[in-house]
């Protein structure tokens, strides 16, 4: 292992968030919100890019395979065909897209009076109740929603909010899985899902669609979270997209019971003028960043991977995917971070690429069915090379850093918010 390049000043202090952490244990899989663009910067010397929407090359160097290129738009929400009940409630046209800014999350069901006085705060432009919990699916524990389809579509990323099918399907029982988890874990459609809950459940497939949550990788009816034993209305999807989301954050948490937590679902920009342009949220300017020794040993083990299998929901020490091999790298440095991409995009300030260094972690919108949804990540080496478990089939890799249309941002780590973001306030 090499350390190419030098350490540069801190950047603005990253959007703290806790992500789905109530849900009691670790999810698996990558899942999440959009990091700020990175676009209008410079790119460092030696770096091999843009790479575009596919594999190319660029100077005689292959691009590097990124999840979920290989489709594109809104016909890759795969929607199943299987017999619906003529019972099945039908589900209205879709109105206006509400953008998913915060989720609270608690323990037990909340009030319909916490419903109200959320919605009766300034900014908030909507805000839905729903179930959440952890639960087996195929094997995998797995964050799900427990929600009215109807309703709740709205809230969802565009493509997969617009796939009509997919919805009945859920309303009819069947079981909607993100797109990150039907690709990269090789779910076929038509075929049923075993799911555990109070008992163990086969339940149809409904489609393959990202809703844009950080961390969630599937979505029930409410019915049929109630049949598994999911807590009822222990949730609240927030879109808020005209707040300040920090100062909104803290009004919410006056209004919610104790036990419960608020968590950012997007990272907002910073202000015009700012001095950098670093995400802006709860902290203070000019956090802390890795050791030279911490560096060292993270990179060192993240190089010691290589040639190691992807497996999607693995985080080592044999297997890995893309987030589990960050967390578990960092890990042998002695820094704790989140299990999936969306959450350790929110773990440092954004970097601009001018200052691009080894030891940062690139992301990158994969997904079709939410294209602003940060479902990759990758360990930047230096001198335009990067480390990755990449998709299934292939092993963990050092390639050219790729810094094509779906780059989404690079972050220094900040051990302290990474921390905080990986803690559990339920536990």
């Amino acid at each position: 292992m090499q350390l190419r390049g030098n350490r540069r000043a801190l950047a603005p202090l990253g959007l703290l968030g806790m992500g789905l952490a109530l849900l009691a244990p670790a999810i698996a899989g990558d899942a999440s919100p959009a990091a700020a663009s990175a676009a209008s910067a410079t790119a460092p010397a030696g770096v091999h890019g843009p790479a575009g929407s596919g594999a190319g090359t660029q100077g005689g160097v292959t691009d590097p395979v990124l999840p979920g290129t290989s489709r594109s738009g809104p016909e890759s929400v795969a929607v199943s065909h299987f017999g619906r009940s003529p019972s099945t409630p039908a589900i209205a046209p879709l109105g206006r897209l509400l953008p998913a800014d915060l989720l609270v999350v608690a323990p037990a069901t909340l009030s319909p009076s916490v419903v109200a006085a959320i919605l009766r705060l300034h900014a908030v432009a909507g805000a839905l109740p729903v179930d959440a919990a952890r639960i087996e699916i195929n094997g995998k524990l797995t964050a799900t929603l427990g929600v009215d389809p109807g309703a709740f579509r709205a809230y969802a990323a565009k493509p997969t909010a617009q796939a009509a099918g997919l919805w009945e399907n859920v309303a009819a029982g069947g079981v909607a899985i993100s797109y990150t988890m039907g690709e990269l874990d090789r779910v076929p459609l038509g075929r049923d899902l075993q799911v555990t809950g109070r008992g163990v459940e086969e339940l149809p497939l409904a489609g393959l669609g990202t809703v844009g949550i950080g961390g969630v990788d599937a979505v029930v009816s409410d019915a049929v979270a109630r049949s598994l034993g999911m807590p009822a209305d222990n949730a609240i999807v927030i879109s808020a997209p005209n707040a300040v989301l920090s100062s909104l954050m803290r009004r919410i948490q006056r209004v919610i019971p104790r036990g419960a937590a608020v968590a950012p679902l997007v990272a907002q920009a910073a202000p015009a003028g700012s001095a950098d342009s670093g995400w802006a949220g709860s902290g203070t300017v000019g956090g802390a960043s890795l050791t030279r020794a911490q560096l060292v040993m993270f990179l060192t083990a993240a190089e010691s991977r290589l040639g190691m299998p992807y497996v999607w929901g693995d985080n080592g020490p044999d297997a890995f995917d893309c987030s589990g091999l960050v967390q578990w790298s960092l890990a042998q440095a002695g820094v704790v971070m989140p299990r999936v991409a969306a959450e350790q995009a929110l773990t440092g300030p954004l970097v601009p690429l001018s200052q691009l260094a080894p030891g940062d972690l690139l992301f990158y919108h994969t997904d079709p069915t939410a294209p602003d949804y940060i479902s990759h990540v990758a360990i930047y080496l230096g001198e335009g090379e990067m480390l990755q478990a990449p998709e299934p089939g292939l092993d963990v890799e050092i390639v050219p850093a790729s810094f094509g249309s779906q780059f989404a941002g690079a972050v220094q780590v900040d051990p302290d918010i990474a921390a905080a973001i990986a803690a559990d306030p339920a536990a």
